[in-house]
């Protein structure tokens, strides 16, 4: 299911209607509808606003049909990651049957020019990663860091941040976020 579905989907079980939803998140009516019919894709930063408008995060979005296997796995292929890919960012979370997560452990691929939007987000907890391969720009509060292959960060994500992907190849990144209402 598309993102545009899956919103419409799940503001309709949680009976709100389109102009209670932008509201909430603080959006325009227009922007709802525009995400609910696909003729835009949102950022991961927007995508995030608009979720904590139900109140939802983006696990949660992603995860909202998922199975949970009461056996708790202990390893993972990578065909049994979650997707909670964004436009050119993709975002594939470990652990998806893990029920009472504490942290969201993801496998982070951004495309040349991705970006998680315009808008710098924030949130309780803190986030680390490390670049496998590739490079991009870190933004957190009003410092630009550029990391490339081998470079790591860590952060409390109170202060406001921002990925992006101003360079011409692919970067993979895998990061942690505390708390995994990521």
């Amino acid at each position: 299911m598309d993102v545009g579905e899956r919103l419409k989907l799940i503001r309709k079980q949680k009976g709100l209607s389109q102009r209670e939803l932008a509201k909430r998140a603080g959006v325009t009516n227009s922007t709802i509808s525009m995400i609910e019919k696909n003729s835009v894709s949102p950022s991961v930063g927007s995508l995030k606003k608009v979720l904590q408008g139900i109140p939802m995060s983006l696990v949660e979005f992603f995860a909202e049909d998922a199975e949970t296997d009461s056996s708790q796995p202990v390893v993972y292929s990578p065909d049994e990651f979650m997707d909670l890919s964004v436009n050119d960012v993709s975002m594939k979370l470990v652990g998806k049957a893990y029920g009472r997560r504490a942290l969201a452990f993801m496998i982070e691929t951004y495309e040349p020019g991705a970006d998680t939007g315009a808008d710098l987000y924030v949130h309780e907890g803190e986030e680390a990663g490390l670049v496998v391969s590739g490079r991009f720009e870190l933004t957190v509060g009003t410092e630009v860091y550029e990391l490339k292959t081998g470079d790591a960060y860590y952060f409390d994500s109170t202060r406001p941040h921002r990925f992006r992907n101003p360079f011409d190849e692919p970067c993979q990144i895998v990061s942690a976020t505390t708390p995994a209402n990521f």
